[in-house]
């Protein structure tokens, strides 16, 4: 309880700082939903942007949506933080005649059972309740000591269309909700993304987020702003090596945040950072997979193909020591295909 206590007592009084000015460019204020998703994607790193080839187009490049031909669903788990923060994820996509594809995704980013210790400040000597913590008679009485829960979700909504044989572009609607202790924020945002395929085995993608500015109103009366990021990547695919492939694929991250220190490399206000994978398909059955991540993250993963199933897992570890760095991630989700003749897309 402890542990939690400390972790969540930093993170509430970030969260409720955040929200005192009227209207702020907050640099974090949708860091949750760059967390990421996918066994397969986070097992290269996060560089999908190029490759966005199944249901997860939906999160990581909405036009790559239009390469499904059946409707997929997929589902994914995982506890960070030593199991303090449970982070779910489900999303299903559906082709829809010859060129169109859509889909759902829902992220859900949250925190059970937080002590909220605001109204269990008491004076030892007369048992009232005080606030002020310098007081030297000040303790906390834990009988007074209620739960609350912090959650973020986000749900994206997706369209992507087949405009050409090579050419395909897409656009989420995206609805934000944050909930910490009494306090609410609903958000709306927009994501434009293009996927290109120049030659046979290379693909090129990318995918502005926030396009528009995403604005998250608080009920406390302050508004947030997000501002734009932009995605480019590419991936291309080695054939006919033990009868699978292997496929590297590069991303890079442009944000206009002026993050300076935490960017891999920055240039006045604008920030870049690079994501990078290679996968290995051994006979369109097992899969290897490594990259390096945005947050300075070595990840490994690996993947099986099953008859209608795909189920991969991914590792990360932060590069720091091993006395001060962050618990290692695991993640494992489930891609099911409806791979079907009636269910297959029309026109082919």
């Amino acid at each position: 309880m402890l542990k939690k206590l400390t972790f969540f007592s930093i993170a509430f009084l970030l969260s409720v700082s955040s929200v005192n000015a009227q209207t702020v460019f907050g640099k974090y204020a949708g860091e949750f939903m760059a967390i990421g998703i996918g066994g397969r994607p986070l097992g290269m790193g996060g560089a999908f942007t190029g490759i966005a080839n199944d249901v997860t187009a939906g999160y990581y490049n909405p036009a790559g949506l239009a390469n499904i031909n059946y409707p997929q669903l997929s589902l994914m788990h995982s506890e960070q933080f030593g199991n303090l923060v449970n982070y779910d994820y489900c999303a299903v996509a559906i082709p829809f005649q010859e060129d169109m594809s859509f889909g759902l995704s829902i992220m859900r980013l949250a925190v059970d059972g937080i002590p909220d210790t605001r109204n269990a400040l008491i004076d030892g000597q007369t048992g009232q309740l005080i606030n002020d913590i310098n007081n030297i008679y000040a303790r906390l009485d834990y009988s007074r000591i209620t739960e609350f829960s912090n959650q973020d979700w986000a749900f994206y909504l997706t369209f992507a269309k087949r405009q050409w044989k090579d050419f395909y572009w897409g656009a989420n609607i995206k609805i934000i909700r944050r909930d910490i202790a009494e306090f609410g924020a609903t958000g709306i945002g927009f994501d434009i993304g293009a996927f290109w395929m120049p030659l046979e085995n290379l693909s090129v993608g990318g995918n502005l987020q926030d396009a528009t500015t995403t604005l998250i109103a608080w009920s406390t009366g302050t508004n947030e702003l997000i501002s734009p990021t932009l995605k480019l990547g590419s991936s291309y695919r080695i054939t006919g090596i033990l009868g699978g492939y292997i496929m590297p694929a590069v991303d890079f991250d442009i944000r206009f945040e002026n993050r300076r220190f935490a960017a891999q490399f920055n240039v006045g206000p604008v920030s870049f950072d690079a994501h990078a994978g290679l996968e290995w398909n051994i006979k369109d059955l097992v899969y290897i997979r490594g990259g390096y991540s945005d947050v300075k993250q070595f990840t490994v993963g690996a993947g099986v193909k099953l008859p209608k199933l795909n189920i991969d897992y991914s590792f990360a570890r932060f590069s720091q020591s091993e006395l001060d760095r962050l618990p290692d991630s695991h993640r494992i989700s489930l891609i099911l295909t409806l791979e079907e003749p009636r269910f297959l897309r029309d026109g082919l």
